[in-house]
């Protein structure tokens, strides 16, 4: 038995776009993994970029169960000695609410090359609009 190994010229990639809005992050986060990397194809190669390009909009309107707006937190540390800083859900939601959606989907993603490529055809944006228009992107229900 041998493993598929896709062709360059076999492997189509699509422009998608999902709408957050009052979307629970975690199921949310695991369709746009999907997607990206190309689980829905039958051409699905684990160690092979298949995946599509995904567009996410309104990441401002993302819903968190619980209590988790207040108890999740974000950590970040540059290397240097005492300078761990740490913000809650609640408050990267206010600042930037399109990292949360990145940083959900980047933990569901190799750890990587190949889940560094597969983040960059991830494009999130807080409103309504996105200017990926010239790609005539298809939109993709839940």
């Amino acid at each position: 038995m041998r493993s598929y190994m896709p062709k360059m010229d076999e492997i189509t990639r699509e422009w998608v776009v999902m709408d957050a809005s009052d979307q629970v992050l975690g199921r949310f986060a695991t369709e746009v993994a999907r997607l990206l990397r190309g689980k829905h194809k039958p051409e699905f190669t684990p160690h092979f970029d298949t995946g599509d390009f995904v567009v996410v909009i309104n990441a401002d309107k993302v819903k968190l169960t619980g209590a988790k707006m207040d108890d999740k937190v974000y950590y970040r540390h540059s290397g240097r000695p005492g300078n761990l800083k740490s913000e809650t859900a609640r408050e990267r939601m206010e600042k930037y609410p399109e990292r949360v959606i990145q940083a959900a989907v980047w933990g569901m993603l190799p750890k990587n090359r190949l889940g560094r490529k597969l983040l960059k055809k991830l494009k999130v944006y807080s409103g309504s609009e996105h200017p990926h228009q010239a790609q005539q992107p298809k939109t993709h229900a839940l």
